[in-house]
């Protein structure tokens, strides 16, 4: 939010991959150097990473539009089609208690959300789009995970992605201030080096295993709007912030640990 109050939404997202392919640079050496980043399944990576783009735009467009909590909570509709998705395509299991889970954290985040009440606005539609898009990307990077390690599959994320943005980042350049340099640097590294932890686990673990343990950030999300932006934190909020909290405590005490 503070970088998009500066620049455009695709300055900020070629920005982030620039700086995150420099930062992903000591584990592509330890992994073998460029060699070790060819891959056979260049559609696939090309795909995800394009949907996964599409999705990233919509988030940070979003981000301009509603309340930071508000933007983070919808994403969380995500597990949702996560796991439909998995299920259909990925023949991983859908029990009562991962259902259960992820239905603790939906109705968290109605409750932090309340759209009933005015309805869904057009920041609310566009952050629904980044949800259904970051399920799709979930579904291929579990597929990914079959025959790519994490730093492969987050070095051909970072390439298509800075392919695919150069020009709309062109177009709108603005250069940063001193200020705006260092949340992009911040923003490029959490950025990166979440996607690669999200990788890794998608490899010891089933994705609807992995996403209902995300609703963690809801509440987070939320702490950080009051104490930056001075967002409203309500009875409604920290009811629906119990709810997500106990779905995740509910979803890891009934599934076993892989090895």
């Amino acid at each position: 939010r503070q970088a998009t109050r500066e620049l455009d939404v695709f300055q900020v997202m070629e920005v982030r991959s620039l700086i995150g392919l420099l930062m992903l640079a000591p584990l592509v050496h330890a992994a073998g150097g460029l060699r070790a980043m060819r891959t056979a399944r260049p559609g696939l990576h090309l795909v995800r990473n394009t949907v996964h783009y599409g999705a990233q735009y919509a988030w940070l467009y979003a981000l301009t539009l509603i309340p930071l909590a508000q933007l983070v909570a919808l994403e969380f509709t995500m597990p949702i089609w996560t796991l439909l998705l998995a299920a259909a395509f990925l023949g991983e299991s859908l029990n009562r208690w991962k259902a259960a889970a992820v239905a603790l954290g939906v109705i968290g985040v109605v409750l932090i959300v309340r759209p009933a009440q005015a309805g869904v606005s057009p920041g609310q539609a566009v952050a629904l789009a980044a949800a259904v898009g970051f399920a799709v990307s979930v579904i291929f990077v579990k597929l990914l995970t079959r025959t790519e390690d994490a730093t492969r599959i987050m070095f051909w994320m970072l390439v298509v992605q800075s392919v695919l943005g150069a020009w709309p980042a062109l177009a709108t350049w603005r250069w940063p201030s001193p200020t705006v340099w260092g949340w992009l640097v911040v923003i490029a590294f959490c950025g990166t080096f979440s996607h690669y932890c999200m990788a890794r686990a998608m490899r010891h673990a089933q994705a609807t295993v992995i996403v209902p343990m995300d609703f963690l950030r809801v509440p987070l999300t939320a702490l950080a709007g009051w104490a930056i932006y001075a967002e409203q934190i309500d009875l409604l909020m920290v009811a629906g912030t119990g709810l997500i909290l106990a779905g995740n405590l509910l979803n890891l005490r009934r599934v076993p640990a892989r090895r």
